[in-house]
């Protein structure tokens, strides 16, 4: 009796121990998974925002689309069931092929009777097949071979094809998030405000079946993503495209870059990459080369890089633009004998002249007057060393020493291009601060983001850069017109550059390419450069263009005149007031 009693005391103590576990802490825990077994979670997916350029035309959308999956085991049971209760039914092989064919014939072909039937015949127990296709073609298949099921799966839809392809990159769709992410470019950048939040539909259901009890069902509202509205003209990005790549490819040139900014707001209105090796047959997006080597890829940018003298030299009154300097054909700084591209005795040439035919010496001259500080602070200002904030993925800053660093040999490369980096990007917005009267705007490529609901919120405008001041900036734009002057002695190094109705300014650059083998530059491989705008009397555009070893280092000048030429007839810019003055570029 003692021992029975002790028991039963034991026994209702655990008992009653459990009882508060269960109601007490684990009482959360329990409800929450018989609600699981009571209770049907779909999702309802967010539809991703679209991309479209300044006008609205859509660049990236997305749809709705179906992926066929088959269970060929449960297929084989079914079908060895059927033959038990109705032998004179088609089963086995022979129903598979029948499968396969209509499959192929519903979808035209789109799924190949072949890749049906290694499906069908996969010893698997559950297996994906054939490409994407849309949900009523889906629907009718199932209706009529119960046995091929789909899925539903987001699809991204790029209608402009290789058009801006480089800057909107890609997504896809990720099966453990049911959802599509975006991969590269643009679509990774701004993923978060393109997809939106999921929604869901919840039904309780009767115990051990999928059947929705009446009056249960709730349901939260899917909310879209934002739609993002680009700076870009996809005509012109279009046209840039074109004649970037022909240029490339008739230079005989490894790639290439360009972009237009306009020039009152730094916004971009096309940026362009070509690449030699890029397969001919782009059909396919996965075959097109997305990199943005315009904002990812620095390189020495040459003499367009004497425009930071230039501008330092007339702001801080060290010359003027007819200011005669004697030239030689060579200068020595510090350990570092520096020539000019072509060998002269020495010449009287206008400060203008130094600039408009490329004169490393005579820059050099200047530069060494404006002083190592002076040319670092305008360094900085011009936005060198430093990202420019553009939102594209794996923008890069270039390079600039640290001044610190400069000797005077050092300092004998940087005003002439050589021993820094910059971006297509970057030098471009070199030149958008001198055609904007001397103030810098950080180029952007988003105009604004449009919520669900309608509203458009403007990309906040970037902080602005003064540079240089206004009467400043207004010479050396001046000065940059004679690049384009033809002539021998009193010609410029892009007399190509010149537009017919139009005053064009600009400046020509070519760099010499590292060489790791030595150690030193290369006397062959060339980085050739043109930053220009258009027009010159009133600036409306900046175009910045690099290519990457070209077979010879005559300027891209007529690259510019084609895509200036694009500019004026696209926006309807007047013609200039009269032809650009001549100036004297070289004393007699």
């Amino acid at each position: 009796m003692g021992i029975g009693r002790l028991l039963l005391v034991l026994a209702l103590v655990a008992t009653g121990t459990k009882l508060v576990i269960v109601q007490g802490f684990e009482a959360r825990a329990l409800s929450e998974q018989a609600n699981d077994q009571l209770v049907t979670k779909q999702a309802i997916p967010a539809e991703r925002g679209s991309i479209t350029d300044v006008n609205g035309r859509v660049l990236a959308f997305s749809g709705e689309a179906r992926k066929l999956y088959a269970n060929p085991r449960l297929l084989d049971e079914q079908q060895r069931k059927e033959r038990e209760e109705k032998p004179w039914a088609k089963t086995g092989p022979e129903k598979k092929r029948e499968i396969a064919k209509g499959i192929a014939e519903i979808t035209h072909g789109r799924v190949g009777e072949q890749q049906a039937l290694e499906a069908l015949f996969s010893d698997r127990q559950f297996l994906y097949f054939g490409p994407l296709i849309d949900p009523g073609t889906a629907r009718r298949i199932h209706e009529e071979y119960q046995q091929i099921g789909s899925e539903y799966r987001a699809v991204r839809r790029y209608p402009a094809g290789s058009v801006a392809a480089n800057i909107v990159g890609a997504a896809s769709w990720r099966k453990g998030e049911s959802k599509i992410r975006g991969t590269v470019g643009l679509e990774n950048a701004l993923d978060k405000k393109l997809t939106g939040e999921d929604g869901v539909k919840i039904s309780d259901t009767a115990m051990g079946s999928s059947l929705v009890i009446p009056g249960t069902k709730k349901i939260k509202s899917a909310e879209p993503g934002s739609d993002v509205r680009l700076t870009l003209d996809s005509d012109l990005q279009f046209a840039l495209n074109r004649k970037l790549a022909s240029y490339v490819k008739e230079r005989r040139a490894s790639g290439g870059s360009a972009v237009v900014l306009d020039t009152k707001t730094g916004k971009v209105r096309a940026l362009a990459n070509a690449d030699s090796a890029e397969p001919e047959d782009q059909s396919s997006r996965a075959s097109r080369n997305l990199s943005n080597r315009a904002v990812t890829t620095p390189y020495e940018p040459g003499s367009v890089n004497k425009l930071i003298t230039a501008a330092g030299a007339i702001e801080h009154d060290i010359v003027e633009p007819d200011t005669v300097l004697q030239v030689p054909d060579e200068i020595k700084m510090g350990g570092a004998t520096i020539h000019d591209a072509w060998s002269h005795e020495t010449l009287p040439l206008t400060f203008r002249g130094v600039l408009a035919k490329s004169s490393n010496v005579g820059t050099l001259k200047t530069a060494r007057k404006l002083g190592k500080d002076r040319f670092a602070d305008l360094v900085q200002k011009f936005g060198l060393g430093e990202k420019t904030g553009i939102a594209l993925p794996g923008e890069t800053s270039g390079t600039v020493p640290a001044r610190k660093q400069w000797s005077d040999t050092r300092f004998a490369n940087l005003p002439i291009g050589q021993g820094l980096s910059m971006t297509v990007l970057q030098m471009a917005g070199m030149y958008q601060a001198i055609a904007n009267d001397g103030v810098r705007i950080p180029p952007r490529i988003v105009e604004s983001t449009v919520k669900p609901d309608g509203t458009e919120v403007a990309q906040p405008r970037p902080e602005k850069v003064r540079v240089v001041g206004e009467q400043a900036a207004d010479t050396v734009k001046n000065m940059l017109r004679a690049v384009v002057q033809e002539g021998d002695e009193q010609g410029g190094t892009a007399p190509g550059a010149a537009l017919s109705g139009y005053q064009v300014a600009g400046k020509t650059g070519t760099a010499q390419k590292p060489d790791p083998a030595c150690g030193c530059y290369s006397n062959s491989k060339y980085w050739v450069t043109f930053a220009g705008m258009v027009p010159a009397d009133d600036p409306r555009y900046v175009v910045g263009i690099m290519l990457d070893d070209p077979e010879s280092t005559r300027p891209a000048g007529p690259l510019f005149h084609d895509v200036a030429a694009d500019l004026t007839r696209r926006y309807d810019i007047p013609l200039s007031s009269g032809q650009a003055p001549r100036k004297t570029l070289q004393k007699r």
